[in-house]
This record gives C-alpha cells, sequence and structure tokens, in this order.
C-alpha cells in the first residue's frame, strides 16, 4: 500500500524538507533506533575523517541544476565529414541525400540533384528548386525550367543532348526553402561543399549562374543586373553570370540583354571569346 509520501511529487517533498529546516530540525532520523553510548568495534582517529559539508538551506521548490547544452554541431563540418568518401557523382548524390545538416530538408519532399548531362562544357547553377522542381525532384522543369531549356536551344545547348552540346544543370541548394524564400547565408554555407565537390566531379569548362543566390554562393557578391554581361572567375573555371529565368518571366525586357549573354557563351565555347 503506497503512502502519504510516495503519492507526494518533488516540489511538495522539496517544500516540506525546507519548511522542517525552518524549524531547526538539523538530523536526520531513521527508521530504527541507535545506541549512541555503544563503543565501536574500532575506535577510528577522528582526525582521520573529515567532516562532510553541511548543505545549506534548501530553498522552497528549487530544482536540482540542469545539464550544460549540448554544442551544436558546425554543420559545415558535418558536410565536409559526409563528403569524405566520396569519389564519383553517384556517392555524391548519396552523401546528400543522406545529409542531415540543413534544416530546409525536413521540409522538402525530394532531394534535386541534378539533372542534364554529366560531364557536359557547361554547367548552370541555379539558386533552388521550387515546387515543381521539389515534388518531381529534378531541377528547372516549371516554367522557368521550359524557359531555360529554350534559352540554351537557342545556342545549340541542351539537357539531352549528348557530346558537346549538352547541358549540366543543378543548383546551390537542393531542396525547396518554405514559400520558396531565398536560401539564407548560413544555409548556402552548409552546402557550398556539396557545390565545390559536385563541380570538380562535373568537371565542365564553363559555369553559367543563374541570379543572384548562385552569384553570392560562389562569386561573393550579388547583383546579377551588373554582374552579368561579363565574365568572372569562381573553383578556377570561367564563370559567367546570367538573369534568372523567373527574373525573365517578371521582367520580359530584360530577354535581350539574356540574349547578348547566350551570345558571348556560345562564342567562348567556340573559341572566340575570354
Amino acid at each position: 500500500m503506497e503512502s502519504r509520501l510516495d503519492q507526494m511529487d518533488f516540489d511538495t517533498l522539496t517544500a516540506l524538507l525546507a519548511w522542517q529546516v525552518e524549524l531547526g530540525a538539523d538530523e536526520p532520523i531513521g527508521d530504527l533506533p541507535v545506541d549512541r553510548y555503544e563503543l565501536p568495534d574500532a575506535a577510528v582517529p577522528m582526525a582521520a575523517v573529515a567532516p562532510p559539508p553541511k548543505p545549506g538551506p534548501a530553498k522552497a521548490g528549487a530544482r536540482p541544476p540542469l545539464p550544460p547544452p549540448m554544442e551544436k554541431a558546425d554543420p559545415v563540418a558535418l558536410a565536409h565529414t559526409a563528403l569524405s568518401g566520396v569519389r564519383d557523382l553517384a556517392g555524391l548524390r548519396a552523401a546528400m541525400a543522406g545529409f542531415e545538416g540543413c534544416e530546409l530538408k525536413r521540409g522538402a519532399r525530394n532531394t534535386v540533384f541534378a539533372d542534364g548531362l554529366a560531364g557536359a562544357r557547361v554547367m548552370v547553377i541555379g539558386e533552388a528548386p521550387g515546387r515543381e522542381e521539389d515534388s518531381v525532384g529534378k531541377p528547372f522543369v516549371g516554367r522557368a525550367g521550359q524557359l531555360l531549356d529554350r534559352m540554351f536551344a537557342a545556342i545549340g545547348l541542351g539537357r539531352e543532348n549528348t557530346g558537346a552540346d549538352g547541358l549540366y544543370i543543378t543548383n546551390i541548394m537542393p531542396w525547396r526553402p518554405p514559400e520558396n524564400r531565398d536560401p539564407n547565408p548560413e544555409e548556402i554555407a552548409t552546402m557550398m561543399p556539396f557545390v565545390q565537390r559536385h563541380v570538380e566531379l562535373a568537371a565542365p569548362e564553363v559555369l553559367v549562374l543563374m541570379g543572384n543566390i548562385s552569384c553570392y554562393a560562389l562569386l561573393g557578391r550579388k547583383g546579377v543586373t551588373r554582374l552579368r554581361g561579363q565574365w568572372a572567375e569562381a573553383l578556377n573555371l570561367p564563370v559567367l553570370p546570367m538573369f534568372h529565368p523567373a527574373y525573365l518571366l517578371r521582367n520580359p525586357g530584360a530577354k535581350r540583354d539574356a540574349w547578348h549573354d547566350l551570345l558571348m557563351l556560345q562564342a567562348r565555347l567556340r573559341g572566340g571569346g575570354r
């Protein structure tokens, strides 16, 4: 049968103990009687036994101290660890799909890795998947993706092509941000080791950066309106910033500039541009 003490919670028992201390109780009494005049079998020198420190009076409602908080793992370090054994694109895809260091993955339906011809001369790097891309699991499959295909088809390149006319497409982020918001700097930094390894394994001749996020990630600068139309360099490769197709859908007047940039890319691939 349970006693009343067994039915009391921690806070109630602590309050009762504090009340007894305030009344002057300074020594607990056990269940069995103790003969304090009985001599022990072997006397122990008093100096050999250090008296225990007296605890201070307990405060009513006091709780035991919480353990120190665990340090949050560095997501960039986790990314490098995940990449330690990656030797090819299939391994990179598996490492990215199994990576748990980015919160965006928890709200995404699919890991959007890449599409097109691995090893193509041109590698397009966009920003992040949208709703259609998240649903299908491939980059640039919505309206913006359809426009991208038409843009590159105009200079003879395509994700379905083989050989020198192929196109390889990916994004900075493999998971869709909520409400299609821009990924924040911490999320971008977390995934940059994967992006760098992706470029190394795909080994393109030229990178095309579509939009502000990809320019910020690889060039450290935003403002694609100012950056487009001129070559830059990142990861030891020539880089051409361009308007994102989604921007062109909202601003059709910028398509003339996009066409100019495509011709710059075509000239570069033909050996006629720097």
